[in-house]
């Protein structure tokens, strides 16, 4: 059974390949591809098929071309491996079966052309893809590599991202990358929104400067555990929220009362602070914030979830906090590299039996909590915890992984 080699090529067509990968097309006794990647080789002497649109079908003719034929040869546009269908071959036939010669991707050109960096963008390409995923992601990145799909292109994902009030983005649409008639436009998104592009093109989004993601219209809202795109975000900090499965294991922890005086101690965008106001509906909630612009955004989400009995605080603990009530529960999620202070100050602070949660994320952290929890409690609880999502890459279901964070836990004793 021969080996088949996969080969990716620009619109530029063989001009642009390497010397390897033109000999390898020039040696094949097969081409396959699609009929778009099979065109940019009509000067090939080599026989030619179109690949089957239908994956399923695909499979069986890869198989069928694998078996028969000496030197098969794969054309994929750019890099097979980067949203191609080559991953889908190689985990249902085995990668041995293969080798890959890549070409540069069409995303890779697209950054060039508008010069931004794309190592730190969020990547993905719609073909497949469900919507409203994927908007929810780019409702809070900086910055957005997408491939349009035909049932999705330009024109209608500007107007979708429009009606859900993603309107903070400057676009570019690069078009036949590489080719003589490569285009690139730039536009807002309500102009994109009425253009026509190429099939072949990619579409970059960058946030515009000082521009927070909007809330994403949830429809009802939970007591707790609210989705992370539920609450409006500073940037470029978004993932610095505490997120959904933290916070749910913070707050039952925390164990409110529908009375109970709460401190959230960097309060960041307020969703500990929104969420604990709805479980302590009679109580109070200080957010206590050093941020001028996420206090801000801690007022706004208060007034989208409809509560009002948080008061948000600009400052930092220990030393803002000397005219608040005590506190029945404190969530700590932000003190820099003050841990050590602020979680013994506000620990004095703490009423008898009241619980304190705090969140960390960094090793050092969590060896400088426990060790000043430990001394202040005694017996202290801990969670590592590591979070997976599923999201859907082309028929099939893979988990991305989120950064871990830590979790510790005390009780303040009663009074004897």
């Amino acid at each position: 059974m021969s080996r088949l080699r996969i080969v990716g090529i620009g619109d530029d067509g063989v001009v642009g390949l390497t010397d390897q990968a033109r000999r390898i097309l020039t040696e094949a006794d097969l081409v396959i591809g699609t009929a778009s990647a099979l065109s940019l080789l009509s000067d090939l002497p080599a026989r030619k098929e179109t690949l089957h649109a239908d994956m399923n079908e695909a499979l069986g003719q890869l198989k069928d071309v694998i078996r028969v034929q000496d030197k098969p040869v794969l054309v994929s546009e750019g890099d097979p491996l980067f949203f191609g269908v080559t991953r889908y071959f190689c985990d249902r036939l085995g990668k041995d079966l293969f080798e890959i010669y890549p070409h540069v991707s069409s995303m890779q050109l697209a950054f060039a052309r508008v010069k931004e960096s794309w190592d730190d963008a969020y990547l993905t390409s719609m073909g497949g893809r469900a919507l409203e995923p994927t908007l929810d992601r780019i409702r809070t990145a900086e910055k957005v590599g997408l491939f349009p799909s035909e049932e999705m292109p330009p024109k209608r994902l500007a107007r979708e991202m429009l009606s859900r009030g993603i309107d903070y983005f400057r676009v570019y649409v690069c078009e036949n990358l590489g080719s003589p008639d490569e285009r690139v436009t730039q536009a807002q998104l309500s102009e994109i929104s009425r253009m026509d592009f190429h099939p072949l093109n990619v579409m970059i989004l960058i946030r515009n400067p000082n521009q927070p993601a909007r809330l994403k219209g949830v429809g009802r809202k939970r007591l707790f555990g609210n989705p992370d795109e539920a609450f409006a975000q500073s940037q470029p900090k978004a993932e610095l929220v505490t997120r959904t499965e933290v916070r749910a294991i913070a707050l039952s922890y925390l164990d409110l009362r529908p009375d109970s005086i709460v401190w959230d101690v960097g309060a960041g965008s307020g969703a500990v602070t929104i969420e604990s106001a709805q479980l302590a509906y009679r109580g109070t909630v200080y957010a206590i914030e050093p941020e001028a612009a996420d206090v801000g955004l801690i007022l706004s989400n208060c007034e989208s979830f409809g509560v009002a009995n948080v008061r948000a605080i600009l400052g930092r603990a220990p030393e803002i906090t000397k005219d608040l009530p005590d506190p029945d529960a404190v969530f700590v999620g932000g003190t820099g590299r003050r841990l050590d202070h602020v979680l013994t100050a506000v620990y004095e602070r703490l009423t008898p039996g009241g619980r304190m949660v705090v969140n960390v994320v960094t090793i050092d952290g969590l060896a400088t909590a426990h060790e000043t929890l430990r001394r202040l409690a005694g017996d202290v609880l801990l969670w590592n915890i590591s979070i997976a999502r599923g999201i859907d890459q082309m028929d099939r279901v893979r988990f991305e992984a989120a950064t871990p964070s830590f979790l510790l836990a005390v009780t303040k004793p009663d009074d004897l």
